[in-house]
This record gives C-alpha cells, structure tokens and sequence, in this order.
C-alpha cells in the first residue's frame, strides 16, 4: 500500500469518495461506530440502503449485528417506519432491547416475550419469533408502517422444536418489509439465500469466515498449554503438532525420567514477572510424557494456570449442569480469589440491586449467599436451572469483567453476549438425551467463538484438556473443518393449516407451504437425486452391454443364478426352519438349478466374465431402483403432510370440505386459529368437549402445566397416587384419554403422533397456585428454581391462550389461574 505511487493514491481516495457518495447513510453509521467496520459489515449496510434484503453469514462474535442496527436506523430515518428485531431466546431478547433503549431512549423501544409486555407500540420492538408469527397470522395493527424486519441466530430455523416459526415468518412477512437475516456460518448459505431471494425478492447474500480475533488453539496437559496445530504448518493444513502425537506414545518410567525436566522447562517459560506464558512454537526440546494413566488437571489449577497466564475472564465449557456447580464448589473450597477489594463492593452492589425484589424467605432456599460470595469471589456457574434474574447477573458481572471465570453449559455459546478471553473444553462429547455423543465440529466452533473480545484481545484462546482417550488428529480435523449446514425442520401443524386456510384457502395454502425452505432443499435434492439416476442408467446401459451374449439372454439366465444362489444361503443360515419347508426349499433350488443348466448361456465359454458384468448390473440396478423411490416420496413432501393434517382436521370438524373440495373453517376452527403450540389440536378438542370446565384454578393451572411440560428420559412422574386430587384427577383422566384417540386418529392419518400428557410437575404447580412455599415446591418438583421457572412461563403462555379463546367460565378460571402461577420467582424479571 505505501509503495503505491501519488496517481494510485489519489485515484483510491476519489473511488472512496465516489462510493461514500453513492452509500451516504452507509458511510456516515460507519463513522458513527466505535470500531472501523469490516467489508462484510458494509456490504450489508449498502445492500440495505439500496432497499434489498440481506443474509449474513459470519462467525460468533464477528459483529453481524451491526448491520441489523444499521436497518433500525434506516427505520427510524423516516417518520412513522418501524423495525422488529426477532431473536430465538428470551433471554437475548432482554439483551438486545436494553442495548437499543441506551442508542434510542426508552420511548422508542418496546419488548415482547409473552410474559413481558413493555412499550408494544414502539417504533422499534425487540420480540421472540413465535410473538410476531402469532401477529402475523392474527393481522395485528402493530405491523402497519413496519419496513424492516432483523432475524437474530436465523439458523435456528433448523431447530427440530421450533425452527418452523422462523420459515411461517419469513413467508408470511408482508411483500414490502425488508429481510435482515444474521446467521452463524453455515455451509449452505447460498443455498439459504437462494431460497430467502426466490420467496422474499431480491436478497445479498453476505458470507464471511473471518474472525475478527483470531483463535489460538491448545491442548492442556499436566499444567502445560501446548499448541494443537504445528505454527510452522498453519491451522489451514490442520498439522497436528508432533509433540501430541508423541504424548501418546510415551508410556510408563519415561513420565518419571520427564518430571524433573517438566519443571525445568515450566521455570523456562515463565517470564521475568511470574506470568506463565502460553507456549507457541511448534517443538520443544522435553515435555511431560504419559503415564500408563495421564491425570487431568483439577479445576481450581486451571483457573490459577490461566490466571498466571493472563488468560482470564474464561468460560469453562461443562456439559452438564452438576458438573457446573461441583465446578464452583471447587474452585470456591481450594480458596482461590479473582477479585480486588474494590471489584468485590462493585459486585456486591450489582447483586443487591438486582435482586432486591426477591423475597427475604426464598433467598436461602435459592442459594442466594453462598452464590453471592462466588460471584464476589469472580467465579460463577451459568446453566438453565438457575434462576433467570441470576443468570442475567452473572451475564452482566461477566461483562463488566468482574467476574473472571464461568463454569457454564453449551446455552451459553447460543446468542448472548458474551466474549471471553479464552474458552475451556473439558471434554469433547456430550449426551444427547441417550448416548454420549461426539460434538460436531459446527458445535465447536460456536463454543470456541466465546474466545477473544474484539477491541479489547489481540487473539483468543481454546484450550482443550488432554484425556487418555484423545486423538490429537481428530481433534484437529474438528477444530479447523467448518461444516454446519443449515438443514430445514419445518412441517405443518394444525394451528398453521387453520390459519393458512382462513387467510388463503386451501389451494394457495398448499402453494405457500411449497415454497418453503423445507421443500425447496427438497427439490434440490430431487434435482441431484435425478441427475444420478440418469448417470447410473447410462452405467447400467453399459453393463448390459458387456454382458450381452450370442448364445441366449443373459439377464435371465444372470437372474436366475442369482435367485438360485440367495436361496441356497437363506437355506444354509435358516437352521430352524421345519422340515416340509426346508423340503419345499430344495425342491425349488433343484428346479432352478435344473433350469441354469438348461439355459443357452450356460454352455457360453464367456460366462463368468459375462457374469461379473451381471452382478454389477444387478447391484447397480438395486441402486436405481432406490433412489427413484426417494425421488418420489420427496417431491411434494411438504404439501402432502399439509393435506393429512388437513384430512385430520374434517374428521373432526374444524374445517369443512365440500365436494368440489373447497375448504373453510369451522367455528372450531376459528377457535383453532388463536392456539399455539405442540399440543394445539388437544387443547381445542378438550376445549370443545367442556372436559376443563369443573376446575378451579390451581387445577387448571396444574393440567396446563402437563401440556407443556417435556420430562427428562428418567422421569417417571409421581404416579397416580400423586397427583392432585378431585376435578384435577377427573380432567386429567379424559385428557388424557382424549389425547389417546387423537393419537390413534394422526397414526391412521400416516402423521407421526405426540407424547402423552405429562404430570410430572402437576402436584408442585398445584401447590404453588395454592400458595405454597418455594422450598416445599421446589422438593415436589425435583427441579431445580431455574427449570421450575422455565415451566412455570410456559404455563403462563398456555393459560394466557385459554383466557383469550375459551367460554367465559374456564376464561375466567385460566386468568385466576395465570395471577396466582405469577408470583414470588417467576414473576421477578430484571428488565
């Protein structure tokens, strides 16, 4: 660049000047910003001022969200426009809307989450996915003027639970609102952006790779941080650094004959200050070996490693929610103290102010001291069984840098902000719900994206903790492959069908759903799947023709060498078959050897390479005949799940076909329409039935409860003994019984049914209605007050749908019912 003469200077200078002019509002944000933004960044903004949608594609911490600030201010430019920003979590929601109320005032900014209503009518309103789905179908006043529309972690749309929400909306956003959609880096992105271009108009697809701080990589053994990847080769070659690899082959008296030159190079490698350094070459001249058996590091040393090493604030990456809190307990027995004096008061300030609604009697219960003196202490856990005012706490201790490290679960990589200095994996698999899985390498790049704060790290850490079982190659082929793809979830549901039929009817419902990212990734695949049949066809022409033969027809006779030779292996392995069928067997085996040999071809001098032709003939015609059956079950995929739920839907009256097949709504239906959810189609049938009109309001409360509520795999529930009894037992009972033929009814529809009703958290909701305490709630629960929270606001969602749609008694009931759920914990809120 300096060496570029004074005309290239100057011809630069004016393209810049001439761009600036062509991108005004672009070129003056950009001023405006804290940080010089980067190239994707501005190409976002200038796609958006030239009134296109966007898709971003970019890695955690990259700062996407800039150019979905950059379309609020576009918004507010013009009176009377205004902008939504979606995200998936409620927790990144409160984020974001306190974030915008610092830039816009709090006059401009409204939020809703379902349990939270502030400032609706805003110009500006931060909101979940599902809030806006439910006001687009409802055709809410709140969307006039709406011009742009920000999709935070789009790629939830893959989400198996609730990724269709994000396609319902990207297709049904009015024709004018311009799209803003941020995403991880996915694999597939164009493929993505195809799909938003074909059914939200013209659309930039943005995709960038770059890290805005870039990431070391180690790997921890016995108190050492040795690199993952060879710097001589570069992290692009994935060289694992040869060092590892002879870790592994070390074994037993060659550990004891290392210790001492362990330490010698341990004091090599601390600088002049005390402070342990990170090692980043390549090679070093003796290192700790294995043992037959190579122990990890505790905890605690780590967090002092890392300390010394001037590597915190750190995020400790733990898989479990116990592991978490034994994770704390540890750290906080070994004595260890992150904080100064002055960052301890600051601390204590924040907590106070945070919590100080909660009530004096459920801090003990909550854990409220002990966790306090953590968090003085710098150190915290961040899972979904805290309580949502105590994880936000530490989200906001964390980033004011006065909390130092954080034993969390993979929750924290999705959404929030918050960056680290360096990320910590314990291990490299988790469980899924029934195994102990591998992570992916797209799960492992949204854990380490926690690594380096731009603006404030010159690089970021991941450090990855030697076990005996790791394979130092696989670790690198996970950390320097970047696949995610961003793979459709979407299928109808009941609510969907009402709602599309009532605003479009069924033929153009069915068009609609056509368009989907769902169907359109099956199409493409159609189109590949296609275009390999016909390849393989031109193979099988091949083969036919080497295996054609002057004396006779070879196929047959290749059909029945093969017919005669899987019979003569079922007979061999079939050894309890009864003697008349193994008579009849070979019987038939005879007749077909007979025919072989009676065949033309059997005498051809050729016939064995003749016959290598027909087995692969034969193989690759299986093949064929395979994928084509693929093609045909996924063309129309989409829309053929829409007319079974639809043929659900008649049978029990909700819609009503008439016999040139149009399609209307029923007033069932229409009640249909307002119920949102995995258990739509039972809620309005048991509304229908009268089943819930005897409850009072812990009952019905308690049975709302089992609608939501998903068990863990090992919860067996209380039993019948145990749950409420009277009008709760006598609901539950013909729910559940309800559910059963429903279930029977999607089954016989080809549709994959849905869970049974679960009590599990019947009896402490019941009681919680009732006015009991938090502890003795918390033990009829066997939950911690974070999960018990979660419940309890999906709760309050179904009962607030039920005051909204059903006859006025049970209404009135589900309000009562709504009141009393919402209070002590689950009502305190930080925002």
């Amino acid at each position: 660049m300096n060496d570029a003469s004074p005309a290239e200077r100057y011809a630069r200078a004016r393209e810049r000047k001439e761009t600036e002019r062509a991108f005004p509002e672009t070129a003056a944000f950009a001023a405006a910003q804290r940080f010089e933004l980067d190239p994707f960044q501005i190409a976002g903004c200038r796609a958006l001022e030239e009134g296109r949608s966007v898709l971003v594609a970019a890695p955690t911490g990259a700062g996407k969200t800039i150019v979905g600030e950059f379309a609020i201010h576009l918004a507010m430019m013009e009176p009377g426009d205004k902008a939504f920003y979606t995200t998936p979590m409620k927790a990144l929601s409160n984020q974001k809307f306190r974030e915008l109320q610092a830039v816009y005032g709090a006059d401009e900014v409204g939020l809703l989450t379902g349990d939270t209503n502030i400032n609706g009518n805003a110009r500006i309103v931060v909101m979940t996915t599902e809030v806006l789905r439910n006001m687009l179908y409802a055709d809410s006043p709140a969307l006039r003027g709406l011009r742009f529309v920000v999709m935070d972690e789009v790629h939830y749309l893959a989400d198996r639970f609730r990724g269709a929400v994000w396609e319902e909306v990207i297709i049904h956003l009015p024709a004018s609102v311009r799209l803003v959609s941020l995403s991880a880096t996915v694999s597939n992105a164009e493929e993505f952006g195809d799909w938003l271009d074909t059914v939200r108009g013209d659309t930039a697809v943005i995709v960038s790779e770059t890290r805005p701080v870039p990431l070391e990589q180690h790997v921890l053994v016995r108190g050492d941080l040795l690199p993952l990847f060879d710097d001589r080769a570069g992290v692009a070659t994935a060289q694992v650094n040869q060092e590892l690899l002879r870790l592994r082959s070390l074994k037993g008296q060659a550990f004891e004959r290392n210790r001492d030159a362990q330490r010698a190079s341990s004091a090599r490698h601390s600088g002049g200050d005390g402070q342990r350094r990170p090692h980043r070459g390549g090679r070093r001249a003796v290192r700790p070996s294995t043992s037959a058996r190579l122990e990890r590091i505790d905890r605690p040393e780590v967090v002092s490693l890392l300390g010394r090493s001037n590597l915190l604030p750190a995020i400790f990456f733990i898989f479990s929610r116990v592991g978490c809190d034994a994770a704390v307990q540890q750290v906080r027995r070994s004595g260890i103290r992150l904080t100064t004096p002055e960052e301890r008061r600051e601390i204590r300030e924040i907590v106070e102010e945070r919590t100080r609604t909660l009530l004096e009697e459920d801090l003990a219960v909550l854990g409220f001291w002990e966790w306090r003196e953590n968090l003085e202490r710098g150190v915290a856990a961040h899972h979904a069984g805290l309580l949502p005012a105590f994880k936000e706490v530490v989200e906001e201790l964390f980033q004011r840098k006065l909390v130092k490290a954080v034993f969390a679960t993979e929750t924290l990589a999705l959404g929030i902000n918050m960056p680290a200095r360096t990320v910590v994996l314990e291990k490299l698999e988790k469980f899924n719900g029934e195994a102990r899985v591998a992570i992916t390498s797209g799960e492992y790049t949204q854990l380490t994206g926690r690594a380096g704060r731009r603006g404030i790290d010159v690089e970021g850490h991941a450090v990855i903790q030697w076990t005996e079982a790791m394979d130092p190659q696989s670790v690198a082929a996970l950390a320097s492959r970047r696949t995610y793809p961003l793979n459709s979830s979407f299928r109808p549901t009941y609510n969907m069908a009402v709602n599309l039929i009532d605003q479009f009817g069924r033929g153009r419902a069915r068009e609609i759903l056509e368009s989907s990212f769902a169907q359109f990734q099956a199409d493409r695949a159609v189109v590949g799947l296609a275009r390999r049949v016909k390849e393989e066809e031109e193979s099988l022409a091949g083969y036919l023709a080497a295996m054609s033969c002057d004396r006779g027809d070879f196929p047959e006779y290749a059909d029945i060498r093969r017919q005669l030779s899987e019979l003569e292996k079922l007979n061999r392995r079939d050894v309890t078959a009864g003697r008349a069928t193994r008579d009849a067997r070979l019987r038939e085996i005879d007749a077909l050897r007979r025919r072989m040999q009676r065949h033309a071809c059997h005498r051809c001098p050729d016939r064995e390479s003749h016959a290598r032709w027909g087995e692969r003939y034969a193989k690759l015609k299986r093949s064929v005949d395979k994928t084509r059956r693929q093609i045909e079950t996924r063309t129309g995929t989409v829309a053929r799940v829409f007319d079974r739920v639809v043929d659900v839907l008649a049978a029990l009256d909700y819609v009503a076909v008439d016999d040139g097949g149009a399609t209307t709504l029923t007033p069932a239906g229409r009640t249909m329409r307002r119920i949102y959810g995995e258990r739509d189609l039972l809620i309005a049938e048991a509304l229908r039935r009268g089943l819930w009109r005897q409850m009072d309001a812990p009952s019905l409360a308690a049975l709302a409860c089992c609608l939501v509520y998903e068990p863990r795999r090992d919860d067996n529930g209380p039993g019948e003994r145990g749950l409420p009894r009277g009008a709760f037992r006598v609901a539950f009972e013909k729910t559940t019984e309800l559910w059963a033929n429903l279930d029977d009814l999607e089954r016989d529809h080809h549709l994959p049914g849905s869970e049974p009703p679960a009590p599990g958290l019947a009896t402490a909701m019941h009681a919680w209605v009732r006015g009991a305490m938090l502890d003795r709630v918390l033990a009829d629960a066997d939950m911690a007050a974070g999960d018990f929270v979660r419940w309890a606001k999906q709760t309050i969602d179904l009962l607030d749908q039920l005051s909204l749609v059903a006859e006025p008694d049970v209404a009135t009931t589900a309000r009562r019912a709504l009141e009393s759920v919402r209070r002590g914990i689950v009502a305190h809120s930080t925002v």
